[in-house]
């Protein structure tokens, strides 16, 4: 078994690891100039961005040859997962494949224009992720199939949360509007945690282009928790405690 995973603050590099197999990162894969994946099962394991897959994990989708008898597609999501499951079907249906299982896993939102990372944080034990990972990973072993629907009424509610969520929300110059302040020791790990190569760190400070995929990696995993948003509603910082910071590095770098 093959998953493909594409990870910010660790959520899905979790998720993955348990379900198990050959763990491929999506923006190292992103890299190649042609990407064939061939195995038994091969499953996306990502987080939902805005009602939808993250920008990259969407080019990724448009570029990769999969060839699979059973594909599934895994999001991780922290208040509402919208649509998502709907534009994993369509992907995978434009991409050559026939969505097998789909699900979602909740978690730690790390949205940190809308949460309060303690409070969430603190609603962990209720919402059971280790029990919903159990019948995913029991799910996927047994080759499980789950329809997903893709009606009109559906393709209406992705077209609804695109104008409301994603079209304002995921923009790639999103970051040029970070403030780093004096904390910033020009590490070089929020360059290092990227997964878009977005941030260049120099002696005159950090500089962030228009790549930007808005996972909030560099945000959330700074060292000296130097880099903010004007409109963040936490100075708490979160990542996976089953995560290291090497670990998203090596993920993403």
């Amino acid at each position: 078994m093959t998953i493909c995973y594409f990870t910010a603050t660790g959520n899905c590099l979790y998720v993955a690891r348990r379900i198990g197999g050959t763990l491929l990162s999506i923006p190292q894969l992103m890299k190649q100039d042609s990407i064939k994946i061939s195995d038994e099962a091969v499953g996306v394991v990502c987080p939902c961005y805005a009602g939808e897959m993250p920008m990259m994990v969407k080019a990724f989708m448009s570029r990769v040859y999969i060839e699979t008898k059973y594909f599934f597609f895994i999001y991780t999501y922290g208040m509402g997962a919208g649509e998502a499951l709907a534009h994993a079907k369509l992907a995978a249906e434009a991409a050559g494949l026939r969505l097998d299982y789909a699900n979602l896993i909740r978690m730690v939102d790390n949205y940190l224009p809308g949460f309060e990372m303690q409070n969430q944080m603190d609603t962990l034990p209720g919402k059971d992720v280790e029990g919903q990972l159990e019948r995913v990973c029991r799910d996927i072993r047994e080759r499980a199939s789950c329809p997903v629907a893709t009606t009109p009424a559906v393709k209406a509610k992705m077209a609804m949360y695109k104008r409301m969520l994603a079209d304002r929300i995921l923009k790639k110059d999103t970051a040029q509007h970070y403030l780093v302040n004096d904390q910033c020791t020009r590490c070089g790990v929020c360059a290092k945690v990227c997964p878009a190569d977005n941030i260049a760190v120099t002696e005159a400070g950090v500089q962030f282009y228009d790549r930007c995929e808005v996972c909030y990696a560099c945000l959330h995993n700074c060292p000296q928790n130097a880099i903010h948003m004007k409109q963040e509603q936490s100075t708490v910082r979160f990542r996976n405690e089953q995560v290291s910071l090497r670990d998203i590095i090596d993920a993403n770098n």
